[in-house]
């Protein structure tokens, strides 16, 4: 461990942490973490050793120049501290890194050791997968976790998800072995449109971690940057009547699942966050969720366009909000990874198909077992 600077005592601490890698379809995650380190001007104050958790034939170190100084970043993980103000001040402990190459377990103790001196109460761990929902409606975000007693008294999901796992499932087990109350929260990234940056799902995140949490989330330019995604995937998939068709698939069978919840709770949480922006300052309207707008350059493939559709799924599917086992579901084990396992993300291009061996399946064949993790709701 390279101790930084010391950290003055916390009130009240929530430890926020996201990790690039197979948790982070479209960067989302990762993103989001960053975004509250920028607006909330976060100050590091250490960083885990990356001689005992990284392979650097796969998450290789980067040069840069000084004034003239050649030096070295190591790719690890880093904590930083951010004061949250208001009636009811709060601080948060954000935890961004890589998803470590090796020993899972310590890495894990390490980051219980900060979380256990820093006196943190709840540790809200941030990932993204890939999964068969289409961009033009809100972002699935499902809120799980290991403990019985805290998915009732904050209407989580247990997990019950099965399967092979990242180190999201893993440090959220541990947090729940060791008695520290952690929640895991996941956001559908669309498998179609999986290249980086997805703004419009780390708009979710943020959304459903200010719900979570109780505080005030400063957006900055991601309302606007999720618009214009949204209307860049709109007029690639219009240039593509396969991609069109396939996305009106997609919509009927989320609209389908959704057509029993007029969720008076949903709403009730989507006015209760609008009446926080209203009070706190000037926000997106209710639910803050993104519509269209903007440019659409980095949305494209190597191939030059959008990854092709595979079959449809069947009408009335689960999605992750429904809860019913469908796809993207810990239940039914089908959400998508976006990484290759070496460390870097994984583009779902014109085949669809990923690295033989790190991934339980390809993007482009939905149903079969392949979260990540404790995956989502």
């Amino acid at each position: 461990m390279i101790e930084l600077e010391g950290v003055p005592e916390l009130i009240d601490p929530v430890m926020v942490a996201a990790f690039e890698g197979w948790n982070d379809a479209g960067d989302a995650a990762s993103t989001a973490v960053a975004h509250l380190d920028r607006e909330w001007k976060g100050e590091v104050f250490a960083a885990l050793d990356a001689e005992d958790y990284y392979d650097f034939q796969v998450n290789r170190p980067t040069v840069w120049l000084d004034g003239g100084v050649r030096k070295i970043i190591w790719p690890t993980t880093r904590l930083s501290v951010v004061r949250v103000g208001g009636e009811k001040p709060r601080d948060l402990v954000l935890v961004r890194g890589i998803e470590p190459s090796m020993r899972w377990r310590s890495f894990c103790n390490e980051l219980l050791g900060f979380a256990h001196e820093l006196g943190v109460e709840m540790v809200v761990i941030l990932g993204a997968l890939l999964g068969d929902t289409p961009h033009t409606r809100p972002v699935p975000v499902s809120g799980v976790t290991s403990d019985p007693d805290l998915a009732r008294t904050m209407e989580l999901e247990e997990t019950r998800y099965e399967g092979p796992t990242g180190i999201v499932g893993i440090l959220q087990e541990a947090c729940t072995h060791a008695g520290v109350p952690a929640v895991s929260l996941w956001a559908a990234v669309p498998h179609y449109v999986s290249q980086p940056p997805n703004p419009k799902a780390t708009l979710a995140l943020l959304n459903r971690l200010e719900d979570l949490i109780g505080l005030r989330i400063p957006l900055g330019e991601l309302p606007e940057d999720a618009r214009a995604w949204q209307l860049g995937v709109d007029q690639l998939a219009s240039e593509d009547s396969e991609v069109a068709e396939y996305v009106q698939t997609l919509e009927e069978a989320r609209d389908t699942a959704e057509l029993p919840e007029a969720s008076g709770e949903a709403i009730a949480r989507e006015f209760e966050r609008y009446l926080r922006r209203r009070d706190g300052g000037p926000g997106p309207g209710p639910g803050g969720h993104a519509a269209e707008g903007g440019d659409a350059s980095y949305l494209r493939d190597t191939s030059g366009g959008l990854a092709k559709p595979p079959r449809p799924p069947r009408a009335g599917s689960g999605t992750p909000e429904s809860g019913t086992g469908g796809p993207g579901t810990p239940e039914s084990g089908t959400g998508r990874s976006d990484d290759d396992g070496s460390g870097g993300p994984r583009s779902a291009g014109a085949s669809g198909a990923p690295d033989s061996t790190d991934s339980p399946r390809s993007p482009g064949s939905p149903g079969s077992p392949d979260s990540p993790d404790s995956a989502e709701d």
